[in-house]
């Protein structure tokens, strides 16, 4: 028994913290866009931080319960009902067999995880329950969710904390409101213009259609190198920015590809792959310049963060933990 696919949304699919280890072999890491809500909704349920979780894109599905669950939604809000009331999310809730858990308007950011106590009872392919659109493996069938589908559960009786009426502070997960992106010099920053170099850090520029888990196109200033280099394909990062020789700025996202021909001008910082993750097609960005050593104290500070909660947790989920 499990969760069936009433709706599939926009697009739905099973993912985690990714699949790492194959990059030689051509093979991304991929996982959820937000990493950090991806974590938390797991823990928020007594779960460890690598079960497989859904991932749901601005226009969620409807799913019905088969079985009693505790389940916790996190990341974007996409207005979720449970039997057509709408429901807390940063926070564990139980859902009773027969209810159905939907998804309406999104009122803010752009991807909402959902995570069931237990985890989801899949195969792991390469170590890892992602979905690998592309290439057509992992997750469910390789797939994004369609109406029908079942996804059965690893554990079917719920596990509720005695002290049920608690949610996670919103200093855990609760972004700037800004349109600020944290970057760091990419590898070939110095190979660009001043005058684009400029632009880069006073200029906004603006999501594109042609944004997906590959990458976001951004819409602006052309940026343009000093003079014409021959690149050769080096390696790229979820958060590289890549510059097309057209002059358009691409943010790579977590499917994206593993090397790349494009000069390489931005890293963005790993604490703000998340808040980025949850923009939206049309949505305007800027870029602050910060060092490495203060984009690594910032990544510390988070996973000390996570650190903290995970010990909080096995205090009310002492069989999972």
């Amino acid at each position: 028994m499990g969760i069936k696919v009433l709706k599939a949304g926009l697009l739905t699919t099973i993912q985690d913290a990714g699949r790492y280890g194959y990059r030689k072999d051509g093979i991304i890491i991929g996982g959820a866009m937000d990493v950090k809500a991806y974590q938390l909704s797991n823990l928020l349920v007594g779960n460890t931080e690598r079960e497989a979780g859904i991932e749901c894109t601005l226009m969620g599905p409807a799913l019905l319960f088969e079985e009693e669950q505790l389940i916790a939604i996190t990341g974007g809000d996409l207005s979720a009902e449970l039997d057509g009331v709408a429901i807390p999310m940063w926070r564990p809730v139980r859902v009773a067999k027969g209810a159905v858990l939907s998804f309406g308007q999104a009122r803010s950011g752009c991807r909402t995880y959902l995570a069931v106590q237990g985890g989801l009872d899949l195969p792991k392919v390469l170590d890892s329950y992602s979905t690998y659109l592309r290439a057509g493996f992992g997750g469910w069938e390789g797939r994004a969710l369609k109406t029908g589908d079942l996804i059965p559960f690893k554990s079917a009786a719920p596990v509720v904390p005695s002290d049920f009426n608690w949610s996670l502070s919103t200093k855990m997960h609760q972004e700037s409101k800004d349109d600020i992106i944290r970057v760091i010099k990419g590898p070939e920053f110095e190979l660009f213009q001043e005058k684009s170099i400029a632009a880069v850090f006073t200029e906004k520029f603006r999501i594109s259609k042609e944004a997906d888990r590959m990458g976001y196109r951004l819409e602006g200033s052309k940026l343009k190198l000093r003079k014409k280099e021959e690149m050769l394909s080096s390696a790229v990062s979820f958060g590289t920015v890549q510059v097309t020789a057209e002059g358009s700025p691409i943010i790579l996202m977590a499917d994206h590809q593993t090397t790349g021909g494009y000069p390489r001008i931005l890293q963005v910082i790993t604490a703000d792959l998340g808040k980025l993750a949850q923009f939206q097609t049309g949505a305007h960005l800027s870029f602050e310049l910060i060092t490495l050593a203060q984009a690594q104290a910032l990544l510390i500070t988070r996973e000390q963060e996570l650190k903290q909660l995970r010990q909080t947790l096995t205090f009310k989920y002492p069989v999972h933990a």
